[in-house]
């Protein structure tokens, strides 16, 4: 690894040990680099404006202060085309459109030669990924889980039956290959999985969801986890 791209990892590592901190040994094993190396990244950091703390002693170690903000620190050409690969191949994925904004806005503000070499190597990466469908029943999708409102959908089920139903969203999950939305349907009083590919029309109505838990969806195979887990 880089140092740059030691430096980035050593920030992230940092910022997500919240007020615990982590100590120097602990980071060098991380790193696989010497606890002397980890200490000149660090003087590295704090000299760039990094609002760093250490604490002596035992339970001691360093950290990030609460509530403060990072210098901003550039990605590697690497990492920028992972973020761009990433959002290519899941146009149909929740917040795509988002997303991809997102990463342009990252890219934009690159430095000149980063941003050249990303795109260089952006080339190299080719994805062939379905069209997304209907924007507008992705953005009602979005609105409601995200405002946490009640949902008007138009569902054509496996066996051809259409209803309409009002759902509560609760989450999005993706398996094999396949987007759902997971909500308490009001018409069967239930937890439901809806194909979102199924969904012919959605709005989002006035109503505040009344409050399902995300635990009330089932317990998720061992292999499916939240996009980002929160800091402990």
């Amino acid at each position: 690894m880089k140092r740059a791209e030691r430096l980035h990892a050593l920030s992230e590592m940092l910022r997500r040990s919240g007020t615990r901190g982590i100590t120097a040994d602990r980071l060098a094993c991380e790193f696989d680099v010497s606890v002397r190396t980890v200490k000149r990244d660090l003087a590295a950091l704090e000299r760039s404006g990094a609002p760093l703390w250490s604490r002596p002693g035992p339970g001691g170690g360093y950290g990030f202060a609460p509530g403060s903000s990072l210098p901003p620190v550039s990605l590697s050409p690497a990492q920028a085309v992972a973020l761009l690969a990433a959002v290519s191949a899941a146009p149909d994925a929740p917040f795509a459109d988002l997303a991809a904004a997102g990463v342009r806005k990252i890219v934009d503000v690159l430095d000149p030669r980063t941003r050249a070499r990303a795109e260089d190597l952006a080339q190299r990466v080719w994805v062939d990924a379905p069209q997304a469908r209907s924007r507008a029943i992705a953005s009602a999708l979005e609105e409601a889980m995200t405002d946490q409102r009640v949902l008007r959908i138009r569902y054509t089920a496996g066996d051809g039956a259409v209803t309409s139903r009002d759902v509560e969203p609760v989450l999005f999950a993706s398996t094999n290959g396949r987007w759902y939305l997971v909500g308490w349907c009001r018409l069967r009083d239930a937890m439901r999985w809806f194909a979102v590919s199924r969904i012919e029309r959605a709005s989002v109505t006035a109503s505040p969801c009344s409050g399902h838990a995300v635990a009330e969806a089932g317990t998720p195979p061992a292999t499916a986890r939240p996009v980002h887990a929160p800091r402990g």
